[in-house]
């Protein structure tokens, strides 16, 4: 076990002694399913990392950059796309965290529509016993939220453009596929759908 960690390490070293520009080949991470593990953050490793995997026979290597990183004792080309042997269970239960409320809102107010300056409201306010929950907590910009603040929605004259709910782990992970990262490698658009129109 020792030589086998220690085989590793020095793998890792002699791969990450390469020039600066390497690091900036990311490789999307598949489940064995042949999705992402995630879309919102895009599930991506470190190429070294994608590297290591591919030589511990964790990974496939399914599509790679044309740039080579090499050790003393091989060279490798950059994998920019890896999909994993095993098959990761994706989690039922979704964390109820201020980035997951967003993501369900789509990163907009829930009553005006404003993508800026964002925060979060109890629909139901607190003083009148509103719980912190995914049925009564919604993003809100700081605008409308002010506007609103300790009033009811009726006293606010304020709308919901849809109802506050408990979303399943599924429908957030599809949610995440429509905020796709500034920047796609073009080996990776087969394997994300960013809900564009197929070409006849």
């Amino acid at each position: 076990m020792q030589i086998h960690d220690q085989m590793n390490s020095d793998f890792r070293a002699d791969f990450v002694r390469q020039p600066a520009g390497l690091k900036h080949h990311p490789a999307l991470v598949l489940n064995a399913d042949y999705r992402p593990l995630s879309y919102y953050p895009l599930s991506l490793w470190p190429w070294q990392d994608a590297v290591k995997a591919a030589w511990l026979d964790r990974v496939d290597i399914i599509a790679e950059y044309d740039e080579v990183a090499r050790s003393p004792s091989m060279e490798i080309r950059i994998p920019s796309v890896v999909v994993l042997k095993d098959f990761v269970k994706p989690q039922r239960k979704v964390a109820f965290t201020r980035f997951n409320l967003f993501l369900r809102d789509e990163f907009a107010c829930q009553y005006c529509g404003a993508t800026g300056d964002l925060t979060f409201d109890h629909v139901v306010p607190r003083a009148a016993g509103g719980v912190t929950s995914w049925e009564n907590v919604v993003a809100a910009c700081s605008k409308c939220n002010l506007s609103k603040g300790s009033k009811s929605l009726k006293r606010s004259g304020l709308s919901l453009r849809k109802p506050p709910r408990q979303p399943a782990a599924e429908q957030l992970r599809n949610m995440g596929r429509k905020f796709p990262p500034n920047w796609l490698h073009d080996s990776w658009l087969d394997f994300l759908y960013w809900d564009a129109e197929l070409e006849a």
